[in-house]
């Protein structure tokens, strides 16, 4: 896009926090991209009033690959130049919006969007997936969800540049009275369609109702539960994707499939 475009988006409340996006980091810590990539550009779309969420993405992803460059990005003018404040090596902060400006105009890796198209209508998903999804470089990976205030309850799409290809879940376990609390927080694609009839209905109703049968298993702790709770949902002929290692964290990923509007 040429650098004098207006940028694609509107102004968003901008709410975040220290450790909001831990979750989510973490999975965009495991990407493969990350780690296969000769250039480790990830963008934050939508960083929000503070700075903070996008420095801590990249305090986290550099453990895993040091190398990583983060941009923010924020459509607000004043954001841009607050964050500007308070940039390290390895981070910059960019004016704009879906069109994801980079440095260079390079290709990211990943572009995290999060808690941003939760206040778009839902009629918006669907084209600003597509304007990010063509922002990625090869291989490249969109991440696009939300989460509540203190980040113990988070979902997410995960999309290549074609086309969403899975749903997550992560919660906060030592806490947790029913999973379905994440009804709350989908993302804007499927927040509207948890009613009966859609997939995503099907899906928390059995996902609470698999947390409901492990209950015995919290004697040893919620972890075993959940971990049981996935295991169930899987029996439930529903296809849970990765293992144990994951499902201990308090996640649970199906393909975009086995949640996608009807």
């Amino acid at each position: 896009m040429p650098g004098n475009a207006s940028p694609i988006g509107t102004v968003t409340r901008g709410t975040t926090g220290h450790n909001r996006l831990r979750r989510v980091d973490r999975w965009i810590a495991a990407l493969p991209v990350l780690r296969r990539t000769d250039d480790p550009l990830v963008a934050d779309v939508g960083y929000g009033a503070s700075p903070t969420t996008t420095l801590e993405l990249r305090d986290r992803l550099a453990r895993v690959r040091p190398d990583v460059e983060v941009t923010g990005i924020e459509i607000e003018p004043s954001r841009v130049a607050l964050a500007n404040a308070d940039t390290r090596d390895g981070v910059t902060f960019r004016l704009g919006g879906f069109e994801t400006p980079t440095p260079d105009r390079r290709q990211p890796a990943v572009i995290r969007a999060f808690n941003v198209l939760r206040q778009y209508d839902e009629s918006a998903v669907v084209g600003s997936w597509r304007i990010m999804q063509d922002r990625l470089q090869p291989g490249g990976q969109l991440v696009e969800g939300t989460c509540n205030e203190v980040g113990r309850v988070a979902s997410w799409v995960t999309l290549d540049a074609v086309a969403p290809h899975t749903f997550s879940v992560a919660l906060r376990l030592a806490d947790l009275d029913v999973p379905s609390i994440v009804a709350e927080r989908l993302p804007k694609a499927l927040i509207h369609r948890n009613v009966p009839g859609e997939r995503v209905h099907a899906f928390l109703r059995d996902l609470d109702l698999a947390w409901a049968v492990a209950a015995p298993l919290g004697t040893y702790g919620p972890r075993q539960r959940w971990i049981a709770t996935v295991r169930g949902m899987r029996d439930r002929g529903w296809p849970v994707l990765h293992g144990v290692t994951r499902w201990r964290l308090g996640e649970l990923s199906v393909p975009w499939s086995a949640v996608a509007p009807a």
